[in-house]
């Protein structure tokens, strides 16, 4: 098993995915096909198609047949971090989900020092261009530095910031590739910034938070549309001398039109918090993201959180990255099959369910629904083999296979 090299000459003039069990928007068709033109899905049916001799033909043997998965929200793999600062590492993470089948993703910062992250817009940019064997990069996700000290979890506090206009539209200058930016909306000078965001088509995402109810609820009124990793780095209902407060998690669920993205590995979020997370908001407003660091795809034992340079030392163990003293998680180690497997081995929740949650959910919150996400004739042919278990024996990106078994 292992990673293709892809060859941009086409030697067939099409690609036939035969045999399989089409996974659509809302049904799945059974000993479907899949016709791939020019990097694109040419034709969807049932049965077999007219063959010309030129034909690839690339027999599913009765696997599932499915949507590329897209990750809104990783910063590693494969032993790399995109904090690592090197082209190089990019690559590696990206090759390495594509093995678990994410065809697309956001690389993700970390709070860091303004010089770090600068450097890291010149890597994305170098690394974009670079990127022919792994899943595709759609743009940037900016977690931090505006984030509430008490909520920081794993995020530097000695890099942490307040929003004022002359540091971020500083940061918004420097780079076009910004997709979306986590910060905490209660800090002064969050709901502005979010009013700007949203006019840039800049997702505002709330994020290692202290805010309560009401502080979301006018949030979402300035652009805030989606909530990061869920329950993860904000309050839930808190007390204040005699009075309780609703916390983000329910503003999360009372706000109809809020995303949210969830660490579906079973650990960060076990099985009745994922069930009841897909109850109230329903697979159209929920993504499955890994959050990975570089520990995702290895083995157990000792790893740096963050950049090589800068980063803490966690330990690998039981599924999940912990703090030395294993008195906390210090990040996810989940793969984007794992996420799926969870939420239907675990959570019980449909196939088609936890498909659309990493594949057709962010896409839309991407804003990108009209190219990827689905199987659906004129997207994008990003598209995955996967046996009953969701073990990835085929990644395909752009109509050229990267992984196969």
């Amino acid at each position: 098993m292992g990673t293709i090299s892809v060859s941009h000459e086409n030697e067939v003039t099409r690609k036939i995915i035969t045999n399989g069990k089409l996974i659509l928007p809302d049904s799945i068709l059974e000993d479907g096909y899949i016709i791939i033109e020019n990097g694109k899905i040419a034709a969807i049916d049932k049965g077999l198609p007219t063959l010309n001799d030129s034909d690839e033909i690339i027999d599913a043997a009765h696997q599932y047949i499915s949507p590329g998965f897209i990750d809104l929200h990783t910063h590693g793999a494969g032993g790399a971090d995109f904090m690592d600062g090197t082209v190089k590492a990019y690559l590696t993470v990206a090759k390495t989900h594509a093995r678990y089948g994410t065809t697309a993703l956001l690389p993700t910062t970390l709070t860091c020092p303004d010089e770090e992250l600068f450097n890291t817009f010149e890597i994305y940019r170098q690394a974009k261009k670079q990127n022919t064997t792994g899943a595709k990069f759609l743009g940037l996700h900016l977690e931090g530095p505006y984030f509430s000290y008490n909520q920081r979890g794993a995020q530097d506090p000695t890099n942490l910031k307040v929003p004022i206009p002359e540091h971020y539209t500083k940061i918004l200058s420097a780079t076009d590739d910004i997709i979306r930016w986590s910060i905490a909306p209660e800090l002064e000078g969050a709901l502005e910034l979010g009013k700007l965001l949203s006019k840039k088509q800049i997702i505002p995402s709330v994020g290692h938070t202290d805010a309560i109810c009401e502080d979301i609820i006018e949030a979402h009124k300035a652009g805030y549309s989606l909530m990061t990793h869920l329950y993860s780095g904000m309050q839930t209902v808190t007390r204040r001398n005699t009075l309780r407060y609703a916390g983000a998690v329910e503003a999360a669920f009372l706000i109809d039109k809020m995303d949210v993205e969830i660490i579906a590995d079973g650990i960060h979020l076990p099985k009745y918090l994922l069930q009841l997370i897909h109850k109230f908001k329903g697979p159209d407003r929920i993504a499955l993201i890994t959050d990975s660091m570089r520990g995702a795809g290895m083995p157990e034992g000792e790893y740096k959180l963050g950049s090589l340079r800068e980063g803490q030392t966690v330990i690998v163990e039981e599924g999940v990255a912990k703090l030395l003293d294993r008195s906390a998680f210090a990040g996810s180690v989940a793969t984007a099959d794992r996420l799926v497997r969870t939420m239907v081995q675990l959570a019980e929740i449909p196939l088609t369910d936890a498909v659309k949650m990493i594949t057709a959910t962010p896409a839309r919150i991407l804003r990108m629904e009209d190219t990827i996400g689905s199987l659906e004739v004129g997207k994008t042919a990003d598209i995955l083999l996967f046996n009953d278990q969701i073990r990835i024996s085929r990644t395909i990106i752009n109509g050229q296979t990267v992984y196969r078994i």
